[in-house]
């Protein structure tokens, strides 16, 4: 078991001190224990090579640059135990996706805004060591110039992955990393300015490729994504472009609609079939949704996700999530678990409402965008007036995307004008404490669009069905749409053991840089926390979260 731990090690991790040689901590060897570490229950069932190569292929000098490939894919979600504290413990428990049932540190943790220095700064140790080092070394070995293409797909990842971290964060380390003994950090809007360069730049490289070599595939053996096909890597340039435009929308409206329009008019074409949807699965890479609620117990679904789904009849829900088996009172009935809930031990709240592990299973993609989102954000930028397309059509189509995605019967479901999100009630939190965590829906909003309502009102229509379309993966990408628009209209935590550092009914903003930066790049760290406008502190927006809260309508 040992000899394979370290064989993965080697071959994910192992570039990263090449990578970062000189860069100031920035965790090199915290990165390197932790990949060994982190939640490491059942390792035993998981001793196999993770793409599918031998010993012998892990210890070369990485002269062939496509072997690393596979390694920084698979660290946009990372492994299993890094998904849970990165994913499942953060922003999926924000955005109202997912609960866990296990009380870590009896309750005192990120669920309860108790947040915990060691959840939070997995998320900077997985993308610096996982991505940010092996693109680095990456570019050292020349592969700017020599393998254009494969460097278009660098960037592709690196901003994929780096976007996750800037929305989790705020300021970080990004444009210099690496070239000093001190790591400075960009702004978020510098940051967001070079991801829209790296953009163009991978879209170019890509294209110039595709056009003087129309069908050949090099990058293949080594694509965990969409094996080496680069007409799809371009779609997803273009899709991944969209979304991190519309990030910005109340902070720079001018630059997001640019943006935007950048995208949706690249001739390479959008994200819109669910054939060209963006995942990462093979070489044997587990699932860590299924691994973390069936060999551990410790995922339910969101009180939120259940709520909307079982409130409008969405037939969706019993192919995402299996109804609750306990106990007795809300058995077969889709009730999840409310976000901050003080949890007893298990298996008190494990039998309630969990992902379907019959949809969800072992080798299933570890998806990244979809064509639903990308409908759903062009309807956003219909909605806008920044193209001349329906914003109903676009809106109806995401939705109808998604169900096709699944294998939904959509029905009637787009012309419901009736059903609205349901009132939760949980049985056991009276047994567990007070405050009881039974409260009633957050809004009355309808499915069908309305044509006569306020663009403010048909926002939120829209941005609903792309939170329950991205479910269970994209819970970065649902928080934050959340904190940019107050929408899905989400519960607040039951119980709040931020000591009143963060706003219960406002919700959590971010989360704090991880303490090892303030005593290995205290300048830089400290530059960047007088820069967020606020204290290094969950209740901190950063840049692009205007709203400063839920109540607060977006203004067109």
């Amino acid at each position: 078991i040992l000899k394979s731990l370290i064989m993965k090690s080697i071959f994910f991790k192992s570039n990263i001190i090449k990578g970062f040689a000189g860069s100031g901590k920035l965790a090199l060897l915290a990165m390197f224990v932790m990949a060994l570490g982190g939640c490491t229950k059942d390792f035993e069932k998981m001793n196999t090579n993770p793409v599918g190569i031998t010993d012998e292929q892990l210890l070369p000098d990485f002269n062939n640059i496509g072997l690393y490939y596979p390694g920084i894919q698979q660290s946009i979600f990372g492994g299993i135990g890094e998904y849970q504290v990165t994913d499942d413990l953060l922003a999926a428990n924000y955005c109202g996706y997912s609960q866990c049932p296990n009380p870590f540190s009896g309750n005192i943790n990120n669920a309860t805004y108790a947040l915990v220095d060691g959840d939070n700064a997995a998320v900077f140790d997985l993308a610096y060591g996982g991505v940010m080092g092996p693109v680095n070394t990456i570019a050292k070995k020349g592969t700017r110039t020599e393998n254009p293409d494969f460097w278009a797909i660098a960037l592709l990842v690196q901003v994929q992955a780096m976007s996750r971290v800037t929305d989790y964060y705020g300021p970080i380390p990004y444009s210099k990393v690496g070239q000093g003994s001190t790591t400075p950090y960009d702004s978020q809007k510098d940051v967001y300015d070079l991801f829209f360069l790296q953009l163009d730049t991978a879209v170019a490289n890509l294209q110039a490729y595709v056009t003087a070599n129309p069908g050949i595939k090099p990058f293949q053996k080594f694509d965990m994504v969409y094996k080496g096909d680069y007409t799809q890597w371009i779609k997803y340039a273009n899709s991944l472009r969209l979304r991190l435009a519309m990030h910005i929308v109340n902070i720079d409206p001018v630059t997001a609609k640019a943006q935007a329009l950048k995208a949706i008019n690249n001739p390479g074409g959008l994200i819109t079939v669910n054939a060209d949807n963006a995942s990462v699965s093979g070489y044997g890479y587990v699932n860590a949704v299924w691994w973390i609620g069936t060999s551990w117990t410790d995922l339910n679904a969101g009180a939120a996700y259940t709520s909307y789904l079982d409130g409008y009849n969405d037939p969706r829900l019993p192919i995402l999530v299996s109804p609750a088996t306990s106990p007795a009172s809300i058995a077969g009935k889709y009730v999840g678990i409310r976000g901050g809930t003080p949890v007893g031990g298990k298996p008190m709240y494990t039998g309630y409402a969990m992902p379907n592990f019959t949809t969800i299973q072992q080798f299933s993609p570890m998806i990244l965008m979809t064509a639903s989102e990308v409908w759903f954000l062009k309807a956003e930028a219909a909605l806008r007036g920044w193209i001349a397309e329906s914003p109903k059509t676009d809106y109806e189509t995401g939705i109808l995307t998604s169900m096709e995605q699944w294998g939904a019967n959509p029905g009637n479901y787009i012309n419901d004008n009736t059903s609205v999100p349901a009132d939760f009630v949980d049985p056991l939190t009276p047994t567990v404490g007070v405050p009881n965590a039974s409260i009633n829906a957050m809004t009355t909003i309808k499915i069908a669009w309305n044509g006569a309502a306020t663009n403010e009102e048909n926002l939120e229509r829209i941005i609903t069905q792309k939170w329950i379309a991205m479910f269970p993966y994209g819970g970065v990408e649902a928080w934050a749409t959340y904190r940019r628009t107050g929408y899905p209209r989400l519960f607040p935590v039951v119980v709040n053991y931020s000591g009143g550092a963060i706003d219960t009914d406002k919700q959590i903003r971010r989360i704090q840089y991880p303490s090892f930066e303030y005593t290995s790049n205290a300048d830089a760290v400290n530059a960047a926390v007088s820069s967020l406008g606020g204290p290094d502190l969950g209740s901190t927006s950063v840049w692009w979260d205007t709203n400063k809260g839920n109540s607060n309508p977006v203004n067109f």
